[in-house]
Order: structure tokens, then sequence, then C-alpha cells
């Protein structure tokens, strides 16, 4: 058995003797990397070309560490079923052993949405008329869609196999085993040989990107297109094919590949900066690095059609394991209209068709300039002109496109414009360079492959490096200086313009990646406000600094004490910084009254840079917010911190507080570290009680403004869904699953309904323990028929009641009974009801559904009891 590290968080084990190659972990990318450890490589078979690799991925317990998603298996699965050709008609990998997915039961379900919607987008004409796309359009889609997918859309288990870990050991070949023994550590075993692979990743700490990039320091420009990316999601050098709109001081995405912070750390691009992103389509390539934007402290605008924000919203949702409604919460949703010009900003947007296997936007980008307009084409992911021919059939019975719509594609391939960047990746689903020969755009870019341009391409079009720049309109006006007054008057609200000019009049100036702005221990002979680019705040003996961006006052407070300072300050990326002498900050401090504010603030900012929720990719704009809304609260030892009603997100400044469930501790809660009252996320009251174990000083946040905030909601849903975990381990004496009142959700009558789905897993698991497999099978069915009861008697409560959220949940309902029916087909195959595995199966039901979605709905009777009858929630 040999084992390997692939990279921090990603392993390969491998058997020989078992034919069994697992993939340890897949987060973005990391086929590359697998590429680049001679773990993939090409070989040639009974005269077959294809790749070698895994043939099976043992997914992460967790869905993400350290802000980013871990389980995102869509390339190593079509590496495996294609490129290695364990799909292909003839191929002598096709022997029908199909890709195993290994892993917990919620995230292989998770896995399985998000590679189907992947595959195919959605799945029929009824999602596509509800994503607002016309039923005759749909109609005509839907025989394209099917013509790239060989006629039928299949569901992930007829192209994968599954095994969920149980309790004890699970076997994955004959002789080879595999156990959790801890979370996201697990122990492979053959024969006699065993291996442990962790896939934690160390606090703070981030998976590798595949390549280095170089720093580049980028000028905003009036209209300019910057090249993040020309690779394809093969391209083991390159990021994947991408640009960066720059206009009129304002920055946006088209498309967000992985390793997105990476690409924007290289280009000197804050998150913060961020003004929107312009979606072509949902494959990996061209979405995994949502999850980059998702980590800002706003949120970011969405532009794309609907039938593709539909598909995204739904792919994201599954892998982040939230409603496909919360999209909207994490970014700022503006729907474009296909085939015409939608204005933004001053900037117009064309969003057109193209065939794909997923609802799939070209888009052309223009604006008014001196002799009319200048434009820029981005035709991400089209299909070639061989290919597209060749689906024509006007035949409505049959796949294919028809002959209309395959010459609108073709125009609008075609259209000339001032730089047009044109996919040339080849292959059933990419386009060719020769369809482009008599291109009549000023400049065209070749993109979206994993090799360099051969001859008859660098004839046609020419390619773009990493950050290079095509500057469309320059600018005559500095946008990034004229942003500071914002940013001091943000940090200074009540300081006069004038005041305020004493500090702008300084030239911007350039620092370099890894320069240190401040070093530890030294006096500050100088203020930086940052206009652009990242900064990292450094204290002794931390595993991760803080990130700070745009708007930030680096080393006001020791210019203005005169006191060494207490941490380091490096430049991540090249930034941009206005330097003001510590003499003359100290001069306009004294002239407004500012020091004890400044002081005030610089201890909050100190703490949130502290801590793991807030202390990443916060503007200063945002710190301000903080600043001038938070409250101390003081808790006396023994005192419980009053949490009901709060909206608030509480941090520790000093003391201890001790998380107690029926009583007993479940967590201690320490200096810089947060918890949350009771309406923060759902408004619900959460099970535990926090009790001030000796005396404690609090730093209340509101809820509203935490809420506002992408990167500090992501982190609450992760630390809820951990300490959620934290309920229901195993217990020596009494039922297995007890109800306390701290469950309770205040809606009386599902409160009992739940109490009794308590009391009725707990006998599952009696009868098991009893050694009676047979009758903890009934109990199961049970179980199971009462829970399809009580969620039809919830429904038809929500609807009466005029929840807004009625229809969603009902969706979320059938779902889940798909995923319980399932569950219990795998324990009647079993024979018996194996405890550990039943135990997550209910711990995840628990804490996916009751405490969090039901609580959604408990808010709502909670702010509604005036104007709802008393029958809608129980007497």
């Amino acid at each position: 058995m040999d084992v390997i590290e692939v990279l921090p968080g990603v392993a390969w084990v491998e058997v020989p003797e078992a034919d069994l190659r697992v993939l340890c972990g897949a987060p973005a990318d990391v086929v590359k990397h697998l590429m680049k450890r001679g773990l993939i490589r090409s070989v040639e078979r009974n005269g077959v070309r294809a790749e070698t690799g895994p043939n099976a991925i043992l997914l992460s317990d967790l869905s993400s560490q350290a802000g980013e998603l871990c389980n995102l298996g869509e390339f190593p699965v079509l590496q495996m079923l294609y490129r290695q050709g364990m799909i292909l008609p003839g191929h002598p990998n096709n022997t029908g052993r199909r890709p195993l997915l290994i892993g917990r039961r919620d995230q292989l379900r998770a896995q399985m949405d998000y590679i189907h919607r992947g595959n195919y987008g959605l799945t029929s004409v009824e999602e596509m008329v509800a994503a607002g796309v016309p039923a005759d359009t749909a109609a005509e889609w839907m025989r394209i869609k099917l013509r790239f997918a060989f006629g039928a859309i299949r569901r992930p288990e007829d192209l994968l196999d599954q095994r969920e870990l149980e309790e004890g050991t699970t076997e994955l070949a004959p002789g080879v085993t595999v156990r959790r023994i801890d979370v996201n550590v697990f122990e492979f075993r053959h024969g006699e040989e065993t291996a442990t692979v962790d896939l934690n990743l160390q606090v703070g700490t981030p998976y590798e990107a595949p390549y280095r990039l170089g720093y580049r320091h980028l000028r905003r420009e009036y209209f300019s297109v910057v090249h993040s990316g020309e690779g394809d999601g093969w391209d083991v050098n390159r990021p994947t094919m991408g640009s960066i709109l720059m206009f009129q001081g304002r920055i946006y995405l088209i498309d967000a590949g992985p390793n997105l912070g990476c690409v924007l750390e290289a280009l000197g691009i804050g998150v913060h900066e961020i003004d929107g992103i312009f979606q072509t389509h949902c494959h990996d390539d061209h979405f995994a690095g949502l999850t980059t934007l998702v980590r800002s402290d706003h949120r970011v605008r969405y532009f794309a059609t609907p039938a593709v924000r539909a598909t995204v919203a739904r792919k994201l949702s599954a892998l982040m394991g939230i409603p496909e409604a919360e999209f909207g919460d994490f970014f700022d949703v503006h729907d474009l209209a296909w085939d015409v010009w939608n204005g933004i900003d001053g900037l117009e947007v064309l969003p057109l068709f193209s065939p794909h296997p997923v609802e799939t936007s070209i888009f052309q980008f223009r604006t008014l300039w001196e002799n009319g307009t200048v434009t820029y084409a981005h035709y991400a992911d089209i299909a070639s002109l061989r290919v597209l021919i060749g689906m024509v059939t006007d035949d409505p019975a049959e796949p294919g496109i028809t002959a209309a719509l395959a010459e609108k594609v073709r125009q609008a391939y075609q259209e000339p414009a001032t730089l047009k960047k044109v996919d040339i990746g080849g292959g059933l689903i990419h386009g060719e360079a020769q369809d482009f020969a008599g291109d009549l755009s000023d400049r065209l870019i070749l993109a979206h492959t994993a090799r360099a341009l051969n001859w008859a391409e660098k004839e046609i079009g020419s390619g773009a490096p990493f950050g290079t720049v095509d500057v469309l309109i320059p600018a005559c006006q500095d946008t990034t200086t004229a942003r500071a007054r914002d940013y001091l008057r943000s940090a200074f609200p009540q300081v006069p313009d004038c005041d305020l000019n004493i500090l702008l009049n300084h030239p911007p100036h350039i620092i370099n990646p890894d320069s240190l702005l401040i070093r530890e221990g030294q006096v500050s002979e100088v203020v930086h406000l940052v206009l652009t680019g990242t900064v990292e705040v450094l204290n002794a003996g931390a595993a991760k600094g803080a990130t700070l961006g745009a708007g930030a006052l680096i080393g006001q407070l020791a210019a203005l004490t005169g006191v060494p300072a207490g941490e380091t300050v490096r430049a991540v990326s090249f930034v941009t910084a206005l330097r003001v002498p510590a003499v003359l900050f100290r001069a306009f401090v004294a002239r407004n009254g500012l020091r004890e504010e400044i002081e005030r603030a610089a201890d909050v900012r100190g703490l949130l840079n502290r801590t793991w929720m807030f202390g990443e990719n916060l503007s200063a704009v945002v710190e301000n917010r903080i600043v001038l809304a938070a409250r101390e609260v003081a808790v006396a030892a023994g005192e419980e911190v009053r949490t009901d009603g709060e909206d608030a997100v509480f941090i520790v400044r000093a003391g201890l507080v001790q998380m107690r469930l029926d009583g007993g501790p479940v967590e201690d809660v320490g200096p810089a570290e947060v918890f949350t009252g009771s309406r923060v996320m759902v408004g619900a009251t959460p099970p535990f009680r926090h009790v001030a174990a000796e005396d404690t000083l609090l730093l209340a946040v509101p809820g509203d403004l935490v809420r506002a905030i992408p990167v500090v909601r992501w982190k609450l849903l992760e630390m809820s869904g951990r300490r959620m975990n934290r309920l229901f381990a195993p217990r020596e004496d009494g039922p297995a699953f007890p109800w306390l009142p701290d469950y309770a959700l205040g809606v009386p009558d599902m409160d009992r309904q739940h109490r009794q789905l308590f009391e009725m897993a707990s006998v599952v698991l009696a009868h098991q323990q009893a050694g009676e497999p047979a009758a903890a099978l009934d109990a199961l069915d049970a179980l199971i028929d009462f829970a399809r009861r009580h969620f039809a008697e919830e429904e038809r409560e929500l609807f009466a009641a005029g929840f807004p959220g009625a229809a969603e949940h009902e969706a979320e309902h059938a779902h889940l009974m798909i995923d319980v029916d399932r569950a219990r087909d795998q324990f009647r195959a079993r024979g018996h009801v194996a405890p550990e595995p039943f135990r997550r199966f209910f711990r995840d039901w628990i804490v996916q559904h009751i405490f969090r979605e039901d609580s959604r709905y408990a808010a709502f009777f909670t702010d509604q009891r005036s104007c709802v009858s008393p029958a809608s929630y129980g007497s």
C-alpha cells in the first residue's frame, strides 16, 4: 500500500493488488496537482491513448476548511469517466467498474447533487421554465442538452458507485478497508498493513494552488481588460479562462475559476475591491472561485441570465449545504435579459445564448467613446462550427439544434469587436481556432486550452499571458486617489473636508509585495492609507494574520502614541498607499480631538483581527461600522449571558464563557472567540446556554451588520455546523436521543412532534443494542412513517399561516424524504440498524432540518403572532 501526500489536506492511497487508487480529498484543481505529481499521466494500452489516475475519491468529512470548499469532485470524476475511458464505449478501461465515492452520508448526497448539476445544469423543461425561460425556448434548449448528453439525462447514481462510511470498517475492495478514527482522519488497512490519512488543514492554511503566479501592479484604467487566465481545467501551469474588467474605477470579474484568491493576490486586487461578477456558466473551471467572493465583506453584485443563475445557485447550494434561496444572502443578484443590451453603471452587456451541456451565455460589453462604441467580447465554452453543423436537425423529436438557431449562434460568434477572446479548447463542447480565421475584430485572443498555440493558430489570433492588460480606453482621472476621501470620511465622519485634505495632499506610493510597512517593536514614523492591494497583520504566536485592504489606516495608533508597534504589517501584493508623516498625523488628531476615538477604534479592530470570525477580508469601511455599533457587555462569574431575543454576535474580550447543554459543559469560549445570540441567523433560540465561568467582558456586534458580511455569514454557518455536531453524543444510560427543553422552537405542536421523533429514534437504537435487529428495523419504519405525516402537517400549517418560505420548505421535505427512504433501504439491505451510521443519520437530519430549516418558521411565528391565528402555531 502506497501513501503519498499530494498537498496539505490531500493524499493518495494506492493498493496495486486490489487495483485501487484513492484520491483522499478533492479541493479545486486537485486534478492538476495529481498531474504535476505524475499520479495522472498519459499512457497507451492496446493501441488506445488514455490517462491513468484515481478510481475512487474519499470525501472530506467537512464541506469547507479555511473558508474553501473541500469536496469538488467534478473534474476528478470527469477525468475518470472520459480521460481514463471508464465510460467510453469500446475503451479498454471500460470494464463495467464505476468511479467510487466514499464518505459521510451528507457529503455523498451533496456531491451527487453538485455533480449532477455540473453535468447537466437544469435537467427538465419545467426547471427551465421556472428559471424564466419561455416554454418553446426551453423545449429547444432541452433538445440541445440531450444531444450533448447522448440522448438521455443520467442520474449520477447511474455513473458512480457510493460507499457510505459506517461504524467500524468499510470494505472498499477485496482485502482493503477504511475506517474513520477522528473527524477527517482515516485509517486504511490492507492485510496487516495500515496507513493513516489526515485531511485536516492547519488553522489559517488554505489549499495550495498548482501553479505560482508572479505579482503585477495594475493601473485602474477607464476601460480595460486584465487577462486573469487563459488555460482550461486541465492546464497545470495557468489559471482557467477568465477576465477582469476595469471600468470607471470599478472592478468586475468574468467568471470565477479555481484559486481565485491566488489570482487576485497576484494582481494586487483585494477581494473587497470586486464590485461585480458576470457568470457564463456553472462548470467548475468557471465556478469554483465563487467561494472566494463569498469571503468578501460585502455582497458582490452577481450578473447572469436567470437560467445561468439558477444552475449556479443549485450547484452552490448543494456544496455549501444551504437552501437555494440563500444564494441572495451572499450575492447581490441582478438578472440579465437575453439578447438585449443591459445597462450597468454606464457599461452595457449583451448576453447571447451558446450551445453547451449546461446553460451558457457568452458576453459582449460596450461603452460610448469618441468614435462611437468600444466593445469587448468574451466567448467562453462555445461550440465549434463543425460540431454545431453536425447537431442541426429540424425534427422536434430528435436531439439537436434547429438550423435557424444554429445560424443565429454562428452569426453571434462572428460579430466583430474591438477586443475578442474566444475558447479554442476543441472536442465536443469547445471552439476551434479555424472558425475565426476571417474574424474582423481589431484584436483576437485565443484561450481555454492547456497547450501552446500552434503555428496555424498564431496566424489567426494571439495569446494573452497572465496579468497582461488590453487598455481599451485609458484613464485621464485617478479614481484610486479619489476613493481615498471616501475611506477617510468613513474613519473620521465628523472631520471637515478641509482637514481631510491635510492627509489627502500626499502622493500615492507603490509598495512591493512582501515589504514591511511596520515592524513589531519599532516606532512608526509614517501612517499608511491603503488604496489598493492587500496587507497582512502578523502577531507573534498567531497561526495566521488578519488581512486588510483598501481603506485601512496602518500604524495610526503607533504613530499617535510613539509606542513601538505591537505587530508587523507586510504587503501581501503590490500595494498603493498614501504615506502621511506621523508628526502631521498627530497634529491632525489633536486639531480634531480624535485621540480617544482612535484609541477605542484601534482596540476594537485589534480584537476583531484576532478572531477567526472577523479577521479575514474586512475592509476598513466595514470595520468602522462595527466599531461605531459594537457595545460592551459585562457578565459576572456564574451568571448566564442572556442571549434570548438578542440579535448580536458576542466576542469574548476577556474572561471565559462556558457553553452548556442540559446543564453540562459542551465547549469553552475564550478571548477572541465567538458565540451568537438567538436571532442572528434564523431567529430561533439556540439549544446551548452560555454561562460566564469567570468575570467576563464581551463585545456585542449587531446582527444586522453581521448578516450583511458574507465572509462572516459563511463562517457562522461553519461554526454552527461544527457546534451542532457536538449534539447527541453516545450516552451510557437513558435514551440515545434525549429530548431537552433547550431544543424547543417555541411552536408547541411542532415541538411535541419533534420530541416524538427523538423518542422514536431512541427506540430504534434501544432495539438494536438489545440484539433485536428485526424490531429495530420495524421501529425505523415507524419513525419514517411518522416523519412523513409530521412533514405533511407542518406544510399545511405553514401554508395556512402564510409563511413566505412554505413552498421551499415543502420542496426540502420532499428531498429529505428521498434521502431518508434511501437510508432505510440501506439499513434493510444490511439486515440491521448500525448504531453509528444511524446516529449520524439522525443527527444530520436534526442539524440540517429541525435546528436550521424549522427555525425559520419559528422566527416567523414569533414575529407574526399578533396577526396569525393561534391554531397556526399551536395552543
